[in-house]
């Protein structure tokens, strides 16, 4: 019997069993590329998270997450019938499914880092790595194109972040399944050139764990257990890599895992292994005392054993080996085994300004935390403070302070589209310059032929390379320009639509009228379809502004229009 089917079982009107009905009705007659009802999907989500043994808010939200996106159903039906937490997990993992990697390596940090800051909790991050370790198990009923896609996404965004969340057993999975799509023909090479070894060692290992479980008896230390791991697929060919494709170079192609009660044992028996079999200089590496950045902790040790073969063994408490197949998630377990609460943060939070500061705080996750709600505390993605991650239309990650404009990432994209930018679309919709961007906003930039910064740019931006490209820009320009101009400010009244900022910029700039600065607000008065759009130019010549005038209010959405001219600039 499956762990939901044994859940469902011992509570029929529970929290997983109510999700289970609901998402199966949803998804009723729904099939998959496979041929397979759509719902085994979800099944099987919500099956690996119950295995990683998350609570059951947790598991609902697995068996739930594809039913806003791919069903009917909405988010509110979610919250009135599971509540807002599980609605809260659902609404993660459906926008985090929208997230896509296009293959740009520089972006592949940020795109890391914006998963986990639109995440807010990072149980939703959880129930996304198992959706996608299921979608990988079936990717060969898709499209060729879409199976390469789709595996690199999983090698080069997924597995790294189950890596850092200590979760290296999915992270591996993920790997696995995304190689033979990758890297077909080394795939097919390991297949022929390496199998054979693997049965091999599996053999010699199976001669040497006797010897290890006596001698470790003798000194009275009773290992929980010893079993052996085969190195994976993925990483054996980049192993391979480095040592000419030759396999017998791979020390730990099958290395022993021995399980200790605690701590003293783990180096009480690595002590045992020592004075057994004479260790390799440089081959003992104590992640106990200094643990990996994701938080794994163990003692690795390679020795020349019988027969006189080299061969890896680690050694662990039962603990550290839970840890470094499941991670955070193994956490989760220990603290709601001692009655820790449930925890929803609904605050936004945003990537740390120091790079890669947040693997460091993931590993102070992995400790033994003594206060259960402090660990549940810790699951929110608080390290993402003073950053907001913003994208371009074409999918780009742009990395920015906490505050940032539309100017600070037109800047941030290119110099010159910041020198040239006179407005800005986000998320579909005309936003001021000095509009605040939140984390997920997806940023058009409006540029404009011959355009200059404007110095009233200077009071919103907020970073330095914004800030002193405006005041290069305007050192720059001449005396003579600011002696002969006058200032302009039209005041215009439209009816809202796509392209409408871009075609009045145009139309300026058709007439030699440079656009100093340009805002936009909703105007309320006349329910909301109207946009008030405040412009300030440089005017040389009066004449030639009027008949600017005449020419906008051919553009038939533009209602009002109205301007005047200032002093001398």
């Amino acid at each position: 019997m499956s762990i939901i089917q044994d859940k469902i079982k011992k509570d029929p009107d529970g929290l997983v069993a109510r999700a289970h009905d609901f998402a199966k009705k949803a998804h009723q007659g729904q099939k998959r590329k496979t041929g397979e009802p759509y719902f085994n999907h979800c099944l099987k989500a919500a099956e690996y998270v119950a295995e990683w043994k998350l609570d059951d808010a947790s598991i609902a939200a697995a068996l739930l997450h594809d039913v806003v996106e791919d069903t009917p159903a909405t988010i509110e039906e979610v919250k009135n019938n599971f509540g807002e937490e599980i609605a809260f997990l659902v609404d993660g993992v459906t926008k985090l499914g929208r997230i896509k990697y296009r293959g740009v390596e520089a972006q592949v940090e940020n795109l890391r880092k914006m998963f986990l800051a639109l995440s807010h909790d990072i149980r939703v991050v959880i129930v996304k790595l198992a959706d996608r370790l299921h979608n990988m198990t079936t990717l060969k009923a898709l499209p060729p194109q879409k199976q390469k896609r789709i595996a690199v996404e999983t090698s080069e965004l997924y597995a790294p972040l189950a890596y850092r969340l200590g979760m290296q057993k999915v992270s591996g999975e993920l790997e696995d399944l995304a190689f033979p799509f990758i890297y077909s023909q080394e795939h097919d090479w390991l297949e022929k050139n390496v199998k054979e070894k693997y049965g091999e060692r599996e053999k010699y290992l199976e001669r040497v764990k006797p010897a290890i479980v006596e001698a470790l008896k003798k000194q009275g230390i009773i290992p929980l257990f010893v079993d052996s791991r085969a190195k994976r697929y993925s990483s054996l060919y980049k192993k391979l890599l480095r040592y000419n494709m030759d396999v017998n170079n791979i020390y730990d192609l099958m290395a022993l895992r021995i399980a200790v009660k605690n701590v003293e044992e783990c180096y009480a028996a690595l002590g045992v292994v020592h004075n057994l079999w004479p260790p390799l200089p440089g081959r003992i590496k104590d992640y106990i005392a200094l643990p990996k950045p994701n938080g794994y902790r163990s003692l690795h040790t390679t020795v020349f054993c019988l027969d006189n073969k080299i061969t890896e063994i680690q050694i662990r408490t039962p603990e550290m080996h839970n840890e470094a197949e499941n991670g955070i998630a193994a956490h989760w377990a220990y603290t709601q085994a001692r009655g820790s609460k449930q925890y929803i943060n609904k605050q936004a939070s945003f990537a740390d300004k120091k790079e890669l500061i947040w693997i460091g705080q993931l590993k102070t996750w992995q400790r033994d935390f003594s206060d259960p709600d402090e660990f549940m505390n810790s699951l929110k993605i608080d390290f993402f403070k003073d950053r907001i991650f913003a994208i371009t239309p074409k999918g780009e990650v742009i990395d920015l302070p906490l505050g940032a404009t539309p100017v600070d990432f037109a800047y941030h994209v290119h110099s010159e589209i910041g020198d040239c930018c006179s407005g800005a679309r986000i998320n579909g919709k005309i936003a001021p310059l000095d509009h605040r961007l939140n984390s997920g906003d997806i940023v058009e930039i409006i540029t404009q032929k011959n355009k200059k910064p404007s110095e009233s740019w200077l009071a919103f931006v907020k970073t330095g390379m914004a800030k002193h490209r405006i005041k290069s820009a305007l050192k720059s320009r001449t005396s003579v320009v600011a002696k002969e101009s006058e200032l302009m400010e039209l005041r215009i009244v439209a009816e809202d639509r796509i392209g409408l900022l871009k075609d009045i910029a145009a139309i300026i700039s058709r007439s030699h009228i440079n656009i100093i600065g340009l805002n936009t607000r909703v105007d309320k008065s006349r329910g909301g379809r109207f946009t008030a759009v405040k412009i300030s130019c440089e005017a040389k010549n009066r004449g030639k502004a009027k008949e600017l005038l005449i020419k906008l209010k051919r553009l038939k959405e533009i209602k009002e229009i109205d301007h005047r001219f200032s002093t001398k600039i």
